[in-house]
């Protein structure tokens, strides 16, 4: 795992954005795993834009969706179809069929769940997923005490993250309590993991995700096992880290042969 800190949430999605650039421009056809919520924004209007500024080509990449709400339309306004409409398919080149995400109304959903994932292995598997984290350490929709090995399935939202969510929606009461999510073992067999978290409401589960022991009390803490696990957080987000100033060190100093960037 490689923790990289910066100074705010605009430089973190600045560094992704590159990462992402760098994998789409060395394997245009790359299968990309992604994420939504607040704090991945950035990082697709950054996207969009290197699309339209340095001709950023989209044309041959798959994309997979990490999960959706159970019971919302997509075009609802809080579903995760037109999260990623508005804030990233309708802004770059990507052919319409290379795009996955969770159908939250699936008439039978186990069957689905099961019909993702093949679809995920047809592609050739993910090569990048970009995730965030959510306050209480989950991963996609797993929620502390998932299975570390679960793949795609519906899970039960708890209270605090359907409280966290409840910002997305006109009324608090109407934040579903089922999703549809990838899940961990799925997420595990990416060839590379991208984790964002900004802001001072993370700090106390990306300590408990980098620096505690791996526990499916803690999601993210499986991180630690990836082979290629980037963690990219602003100085809020890294303040409860002990090793914080290692973490920055290693950065700074990393040999050229070895910088992604």
């Amino acid at each position: 795992m490689e923790v990289i800190i910066v100074p705010n949430a605009q430089e973190g999605s600045d560094v992704a954005a590159r990462l992402v650039a760098r994998q789409v421009r060395e394997k245009p056809d790359s299968v990309l795993g992604l994420a939504t919520g607040g704090t991945p924004c950035k990082l697709y209007q950054l996207l969009a834009r290197m699309h339209r500024s340095d001709h950023l080509d989209f044309s041959r990449v798959t994309t997979f969706n990490l999960d959706e709400y159970l019971g919302l339309d997509p075009a609802h306004p809080a579903s995760y179809h037109r999260y990623m409409e508005e804030n990233f398919f309708s802004q770059v080149n990507i052919a319409r069929g290379h795009i996955h995400i969770p159908d939250g109304l699936a008439g039978d959903v186990a069957a689905h769940c099961v019909a993702y994932e093949r679809m995920i292995r047809d592609a050739g598997g993910i090569d990048l997923q970009i995730l965030g984290l959510g306050s209480d350490g989950h991963l996609g929709f797993n929620e502390p005490g998932s299975s570390l090995a679960s793949r795609t399935r519906i899970k039960t939202l708890t209270e605090r993250t359907r409280c966290d969510n409840a910002r997305f929606f006109t009324n608090p009461c109407d934040v579903p309590h089922h999703v549809i999510t990838m899940g961990l073992g799925t997420i595990m067999e990416s060839r590379m993991c991208l984790l964002l978290a900004f802001g001072s409401g993370k700090a106390q589960a990306v300590a408990a995700s980098v620096e505690g022991p791996v526990t499916a009390s803690v999601p993210g803490s499986l991180l630690q096992f990836h082979t290629r696990a980037k963690v990219i957080l602003d100085a809020e987000a890294a303040s409860l880290l002990a090793r914080a100033a290692y973490y920055q060190w290693v950065y700074k100093n990393k040999p050229e042969w070895q910088t992604d960037l």
